[in-house]
């Protein structure tokens, strides 16, 4: 087994006009640094906002940083519960009887439902309560109902942002309360986790996300989601504080096909946080749009395979490829394929084995997966023997 290197094959260089459609190359002006407009407070330490359309990030300060979400803990929460529903393995219909060790713990402790002992009420409902009331209580029923213990339920949650790859995360509690550090995350990792959401579980991402407020116990509390009734398409997903981690928030949108992630961490206030989320959020839509580079399922460049029946494999690309670029002007648009390898055979038509690397003129350049358009089967000895002769010919 050879050491795989990554492999970069120039394609070609586009210029997108006002026109969706690509043009031949012409002399263009190249887009301006949009960023620098975004209007974000320099008290925020952390923000970042990504075009889910094109995978592009239109703004971003320091999206690595580690930090502690407090309550947006609990969109891992959520997503989990998604999951097992989605598994047949929850039901929101599932009866829940609160537990008096978790009514006493937790009932009325920060954001609550405020659950008693012996409460009857639906896994739905405590759903409900975790996205919308941000229900400390709520988190910590649902985790017991779900799977018999919290211990379990965090194996979960952190069993799924293994598997997202949310490499800078870690979670301690599933509510987000102050647990000396053991909980932390980045704006990259939970833009992954807003993208993989609103994606995988879009019927309940509505159902559950994006309510005003609810009631329970006779008690109606609102929710402080900052955008959503405010900004046109806005629809979640969740706000955090503690002394500790600040005001933070999750946030999206979606008008027509385009949807914007947001991530606001650490700001000195819930003003601050509440008005540059509107703001950048704002500015993302109207500063920006999405035109198309290919279309979807465009044949795009080879890959070198290494002991396959075949030497190279060809690559295509899955959905409609697009570039967000300033509104008003033209781009030129560089592509170039990106794969370590040679990739090792076997290899399943329709896997994703590459990326197709987009660049902006003015903007962050961003990857696309690129799929194996046709199947390699692992060779037998002698071709292998044969394919090495030919590339040590070559």
């Amino acid at each position: 087994m050879t050491i795989k290197t990554m492999v970069m094959a120039s394609l070609a260089v586009l210029t997108l006009g006002a026109a969706p459609a690509p043009v031949p190359m012409v002399p263009a002006k190249a887009a301006p640094a949009a960023a620098s407009a975004a209007p974000v407070d320099p008290a925020i330490p952390v923000a970042l906002l990504i075009d889910l359309s094109s995978g592009q990030t239109l703004y971003a300060r320091d999206p690595s940083r580690r930090f502690v979400p407090a309550s947006v803990t609990k969109v891992m929460t959520a997503y989990t519960a998604f999951r097992l529903i989605e598994e047949g393995k929850l039901s929101p219909d599932t009866p829940v009887t609160v537990s008096k060790e978790v009514a006493e713990l937790w009932s009325g402790e920060g954001s609550t439902m405020f659950l008693q002992a012996g409460d009857r009420l639906t896994v739905g409902e405590l759903i409900l309560g975790v996205t919308t009331v941000s229900a400390n209580d709520g988190a910590v029923a649902l985790a017991v109902a779900a799977v018999g213990s919290q211990d379990a339920w965090l194996a979960l949650m952190n069993r799924n942002a293994a598997e997202l790859g949310m490499e800078d995360t870690h979670f301690g509690t599933p509510n987000g309360w102050p647990d000396e550090g053991r909980t932390y995350t980045s704006a990259k990792d939970l833009a992954i986790l807003a993208e993989t959401l609103t994606t995988r579980y879009p019927g309940l991402y509505r159902r559950y996300f994006g309510h005003r407020g609810m009631r329970y116990r006779q008690i109606a509390q609102d929710n402080h989601d900052p955008i959503t009734g405010v900004i046109a398409g806005a629809d979640g997903i969740k706000t955090g504080y503690t002394r500790q981690a600040g005001y933070n928030f999750l946030g999206s949108a979606q008008r027509r096909s385009r949807r914007l992630v947001m991530v606001i961490a650490g700001a000195p206030t819930a003003s601050i946080r509440n008005t540059t989320a509107r703001k950048l959020l704002t500015w993302g839509f109207d500063a920006f749009e999405s035109r198309p580079v290919l279309p979807a399922h465009t044949p795009v460049g080879q890959a070198r395979v290494q002991n396959g029946n075949k030497r190279h494999v060809s690559l295509r690309t899955d959905g409609e490829v697009l570039a967000s670029m300033a509104r008003g002007t033209n781009a030129k648009v560089k592509l170039s394929v990106r794969y370590r390898g040679p990739i090792e055979a076997p290899i399943a038509e329709g896997q994703p084995i590459a990326f197709l690397h987009v660049t902006v003129d003015g903007e962050a350049p961003h990857d696309v997966p690129l799929l194996a358009a046709e199947s390699v089967s692992r060779a037998n000895p002698v071709m292998r023997l044969w394919n090495g002769v030919l590339g040590l010919l070559t």
